[in-house]
């Protein structure tokens, strides 16, 4: 079974024995900020949607905590090491992590086009950025094709910049044995494409409103696909 519990985020003098606000045979959740709340570094591999350093705000005015800079990314990808394995969602438009090893790009499908009308290309990518080893599985390529969310589309998450389950699973697919982290939550798809997957994951979010919606998803029955 599983229990949702609703702490206050944490003082730095609980770092340590922080309760989960959610927690099953698979997952667990942690509600704070990801630079106090540090179980995410007991585990084996990262795969994140940090904020970007875009200041976003989507069409219903909607940001991503964190997102002015690129300094919350990097402060998590410094503590966490540049030989730890991780994969983490960027953009173009802002500075890239040190130390990738490679660029995987998502090929967004059916999101309509975005950016700039005054030239004829749209924005229908984000980068993947590949950090540290080890990997798995077979030689493919570099551009991942998955359908992404259209800005009223259903079945979307309750969240400004979600991220398909279908490409998340796909990601979680190449990584080697060990607890998956995610200590940049948002509504969770990291940690449900773990568990769908038959994998432990724990992730920390700052936002209370997407660890209760990320509680949801993952109580779940795991879906068959």
């Amino acid at each position: 079974g599983h229990r949702v519990t609703h702490g206050r985020p944490p003082t730095p003098n609980r770092r340590r024995s922080m309760k989960p606000y959610y927690t099953d045979d698979a997952v667990t959740i942690y509600h704070g900020d990801c630079r106090e709340v540090l179980e995410w570094l007991r585990g084996s591999v990262m795969v994140t949607d940090p904020p970007y350093g875009q200041a976003y705000r989507d069409r219903l005015g909607r940001s991503v905590s964190g997102d002015g800079t690129t300094a919350l990314r990097d402060q998590v990808l410094a503590r966490w090491g540049s030989s730890r394995p991780a994969m983490v969602f960027g953009s173009w438009k802002a500075t890239r992590p040190d130390n990738v090893l490679q660029v995987l790009i998502w090929h967004k499908l059916e999101v309509g086009f975005q950016g700039d009308c005054e030239i004829p290309w749209a924005n229908t990518h984000e980068e993947i950025y590949v950090i540290g080893k080890p990997w798995t599985g077979r030689r493919c390529p570099s551009v991942l094709s998955f359908k992404g969310y259209s800005a009223s589309g259903g079945g979307r998450p309750d969240h400004p910049t979600p991220k398909p389950i279908e490409l998340l699973r796909h990601l979680v697919s190449f990584t080697a044995p060990g607890v998956i982290v995610d200590p940049f939550m948002g509504s969770g798809t990291t940690l449900r494409a773990a568990k769908d997957l038959g994998r432990k994951a724990i992730g920390i979010e700052v936002d209370e409103r997407y660890c209760e919606i990320a509680a949801k998803r993952l109580g779940q029955e795991v879906l068959d696909f």
